[in-house]
């Protein structure tokens, strides 16, 4: 070969080597590949554009606000203890399961009970319905609809008005004077109290709807109010009125404390006493803590205004959302509506 083809020989070999070195290698790529940018920020608002607060969590001990995502469960455990001001306590438990349904329904299923002065007893059995009316802010006040029927199971331990049946009470007083003064004949009114109980009343089924409204104001204030009816469909025909609202304040980000006030006025009247109705108002703060992404712990120490009303009413509730959204996004506690 002349020296010329050497020559173009090694330019060729330099030639390539240059490019070789100037592709990077697989592993160069990676390690030269721009960093995946992870952008962390508050949750996107869940059903139907509506925030957290209002359509994944029951709103307050007392309300509750526009629907659940669909396919999202919450599962509520609720403690109401009534303090009256001429009686015993009063305590009920409600066992709360709620779903969210496709084109902004819901459906929940509750099962109360009550411890009343010795006795406990199954009280109603619900079945709930709701309805937004729109996607969120697409009207003031995001008005839904709510329905429910209730089954009574129980029987009657006490009057609405706080008092105990007529004829009971008199029986019962006797037997707690001869009990304070240990006279020998201190023994229960009814010796059989299994026969006592079967001789109450049993609770009537009742019809009941509510308008629930809710909002938040710049993002700082979150607000919800429901008004409610009650009708029951026999028995003494007991009929049940009224307002429960709901102010919270966030603490915190992301929302893991919140504070607040919550009030709750009712209007009860019989087939007896229409033109005499018995006024309860009962207001005070509210609290609430989210211990996790998915549960939440609320608790509202209420105090009675108006003589009708129980001294002190205490509401805690413990809620659970799970489902489609409930194992990535933060639980914020659907009441059903105030528990009552």
């Amino acid at each position: 070969m002349s020296f010329f083809g050497h020559l173009k020989t090694a330019a060729g070999a330099i030639t390539v080597a240059i490019a070789l070195h100037c592709v990077p290698s697989a592993e160069a790529q990676e390690d030269t590949a721009a960093p995946a940018i992870v952008v962390r920020g508050d949750e996107l608002p869940s059903a139907y554009g509506a925030p957290p607060a209002f359509s994944r969590t029951r709103f307050a001990p007392l309300t509750t606000a526009y629907v659940l995502p669909p396919g999202s469960f919450l599962a509520a455990t609720i403690y109401e203890g009534d303090i009256d001001r001429h009686g015993p306590p009063d305590h009920r438990f409600t066992q709360e399961i709620e779903v969210g349904l496709p084109h902004r329904f819901g459906f929940a299923a509750e099962a109360s009970f009550e411890s009343f002065d010795g006795t406990m007893q199954a009280r109603t059995v619900s079945l709930e319905g709701r309805y937004a009316l729109a996607d969120w802010n697409k009207i003031p006040l995001n008005p839904t609809i709510f329905a429910e029927y209730k089954f009574g199971i129980g029987r009657v331990l006490q009057e609405e008005g706080g008092e105990e049946e007529e004829g009971v009470e008199a029986e019962t007083l006797k037997y707690r004077l001869r009990k304070l003064t240990r006279h020998p004949g201190a023994t229960k009114p009814e010796e059989d109290e299994e026969e006592e109980f079967r001789g109450r009343p049993e609770l009537p089924d009742a019809i009941e709807g509510r308008l629930l409204l809710s909002q938040d104001f710049a993002e700082k204030v979150e607000w919800s109010l429901n008004a409610f009816i009650e009708q029951e469909t026999s028995g003494d025909r007991g009929r049940e009125w009224g307002f429960a609202q709901s102010v919270v304040v966030p603490l915190t980000r992301k929302e893991t404390l919140k504070v607040g006030a919550e009030m709750l006025y009712t209007n009860f009247t019989d087939k007896g006493t229409r033109d005499d109705p018995a006024h309860s108002f009962v207001i005070g703060p509210t609290f609430a803590w989210k211990t996790s992404r998915v549960t939440r712990l609320d608790v509202s120490p209420l105090f009675g205004v108006t003589d009708d009303s129980p001294a002190v009413q205490v509401f805690a509730v413990f809620s659970l959302l799970f489902g489609p959204d409930g194992g990535s996004g933060e639980s914020e506690a659907p009441a059903s509506t105030r528990n009552r």
